[in-house]
């Protein structure tokens, strides 16, 4: 994968079930999982990914996304994340003009 996007999770009772909920929520894709021992490595073409609802039903309990930023040592491509889901996508467009993105330029609003 060239445009490859995702996580990397240090090892922990909860990696299983929060890869499950990855590969659940991007049906459709193909998820690439390679567990190293000490870090499992999730990846995606362009863009992956999670909500806190597959995270929750897959563990078995309540799960703030925020303890996922605990469990990240890495990830690849550039991350949004709120109370309910986490992106990870590639910086192919500017979000406001759908265009291509100039580094060190402020978007006008106007």
């Amino acid at each position: 994968m060239s445009k490859s996007v995702g996580p990397v999770l240090r090892m922990s009772d909860d990696v299983d079930g929060i890869v499950a909920a990855i590969v659940d929520d991007n049906p459709g894709q193909e998820v690439t999982v390679v567990d190293r021992g000490a870090y499992t490595r999730v990846s995606g073409d362009g863009e992956l990914r999670v909500t806190r609802e597959s995270i929750e039903r897959h563990l078995g309990r309540d799960f703030a996304m925020r303890q996922l930023e605990g469990l990240m040592s890495a990830f690849a491509g550039r991350i949004e994340m709120t109370s309910d889901e986490v992106r990870w996508r590639l910086k192919s467009e500017n979000p406001v003009s759908g265009g291509p993105a100039t580094p060190g330029r402020a978007e006008d609003p106007a």
